[in-house]
């Protein structure tokens, strides 16, 4: 697929680097040369330096031969006029644009063909929200993603001893928990995945993903670590778009402050938000945050537009006795280096955002992707079309497809009913596929099982 990516900051980065490797013609443009010529150096692509709404520099691009371009510039009025220049001079198929502005995803309308010519709209900014928020609500969880319209859950967490389930096999969980149905997708050891049998014994440390329906996911959860205490209490520093937008997510259900440093912010904070707790000042004072007893938080989330003090804020969070604390983190190497260490979860909203992106990229009828394990890794709901002449899974068992090594089929969404995947589960035509891929490397393989043949037509 030829692919122009309008912007080259961490999401339009991140994005090259995820597709680059999965053999599509990529163009990423941007006003930086600096970060393009860091980008060609890494990565085989080409690179246009220019405004992305120039007609000029979109042709530079390749706009009249591409089949998607994805404008992911900072700024929300480039990304509409390069896509609607894509549509009226150069015919692209697929414009997909990043828009972070809710004056403007109020009004959808503003996107259709004959307006905007927007195809998808994706927004970085609640993308990260709704993760942060599924990770306050399971503040056990490593990583919470949905799929089939939030009624299956997969879920990672971290076993640790003490847990009924930890020291046993797989397949005691049964005896455990009779009346529910859950599914273990895989278990990375030491960073290393495998897929997991009946026989296999959970460890203390394993990354275990488990995939189940969503009112099920607090008794799996339970297996794997002691009864954690639930989340009443929450500290947020930063009052930006994530901030904000998270705190107006929370208040109505948890005990929330907020720390902001400028003080107009803050008055502004403090009028629309109705319940939360707006405080003027530094999270890396820990005169503050003692005077806020930060001991008492639950879930300290540092949420600033600096990773400096993010990190700084959320160790001194965490040394003064926050329970968990999560940092947001643009650079990916900062991510790896902190992740799992004194800060619980460190957070790329770049990685965040690549799922929705990737639901539109890849190949066949994807109904959702996610990206795990800081984009090492994937997990997607996939349709399947066809019949069972013409398809490789339509009527087939699971122990009768032939999955790539270390792929998983972890559960089945058939007209609103969910259905764990066990060894005699049997494919329908448009059920919803949810699939653990653990190396990205592998989605090529696992696309090609959901391709219909020719005789469907």
């Amino acid at each position: 697929m030829k692919i122009v990516i309008l912007g080259a900051g961490q999401v339009g980065a991140s994005l090259a680097a995820s597709l680059v490797s999965e053999a599509n013609d990529i163009t990423i443009v941007d006003q930086d040369e600096a970060k393009l010529a860091d980008l060609q150096d890494r990565y085989d692509l080409r690179t246009v330096a220019g405004h992305a709404a120039h007609p000029s520099v979109l042709r530079a691009a390749g706009a009249q031969d591409a089949d998607m371009l994805i404008a992911v510039t900072q700024n929300d009025e480039t990304n509409m006029v390069a896509c609607k220049l894509a549509a009226l001079l150069f015919n692209v198929p697929t414009k997909i644009a990043r828009i972070r502005a809710m004056d403007y995803t109020r009004h959808p309308d503003l996107f259709t063909p004959e307006h905007m010519a927007v195809d998808f709209v994706i927004n970085p900014e609640q993308e990260v929200t709704n993760y942060l928020r599924r990770l306050i609500d399971y503040p056990e969880a490593l990583q919470v993603v949905d799929f089939a319209d939030g009624a299956i859950r997969l879920v990672a967490v971290r076993a640790r001893h003490g847990g009924p389930l930890v020291g046993h096999e797989l397949r005691d969980i049964r005896q455990h928990l009779p009346k529910l149905d859950a599914r273990v997708a895989a278990v990375y050891r030491r960073d290393r995945a495998f897929v997991p049998e009946g026989r296999t014994v959970i460890e203390d440390g394993d990354e275990v993903f488990f995939i189940a329906a969503t009112e099920n996911i607090r008794a799996v959860m339970k297996e794997m670590r002691r009864g954690d205490q639930q989340v009443r209490r929450v500290m947020i520093a930063g009052g930006g778009n994530i901030g904000s937008r998270l705190a107006a997510s929370l208040e109505e259900e948890y005990d929330v402050k907020l720390i902001d440093h400028n003080k107009k912010s803050a008055e502004n904070l403090a009028r629309r938000l109705s319940r939360t707790l707006v405080l003027v000042g530094d999270a890396t004072d820990e005169d503050l945050l003692t005077q806020e007893n930060i001991e008492d938080m639950d879930v300290f989330c540092a949420l600033t537009n600096d990773d400096e003090d993010n990190i700084m804020s959320a160790l001194l969070a965490k040394r003064m006795g926050a329970r968990k604390v999560i940092a947001l983190i643009n650079r990916a190497s900062y991510v790896d280096l902190l992740q799992g260490g004194e800060i619980d979860i460190a957070l790329s909203p770049a990685y965040a955002t690549i799922g929705p992106l990737l639901t539109h990229i890849r190949h066949g009828d994807l109904a959702v992707v996610h990206s795990l394990r800081r984009g090492a890794a994937e997990a997607f709901e996939a349709v399947v079309h066809g019949d069972a002449r013409t398809s490789k899974l339509i009527g087939r068992a699971m122990d009768e497809i032939d999955l790539p090594e270390g792929v998983s089929i972890g559960a089945i969404s058939r007209g609103g009913e969910v259905l764990i995947a066990h060894h005699d589960t049997v494919i329908q035509p448009e059920d919803h596929v949810i699939l653990f891929v653990p190396n990205k490397r592998m989605v090529p393989k696992v696309e090609k099982l959901f391709q219909v043949g020719l005789g469907f037509f």
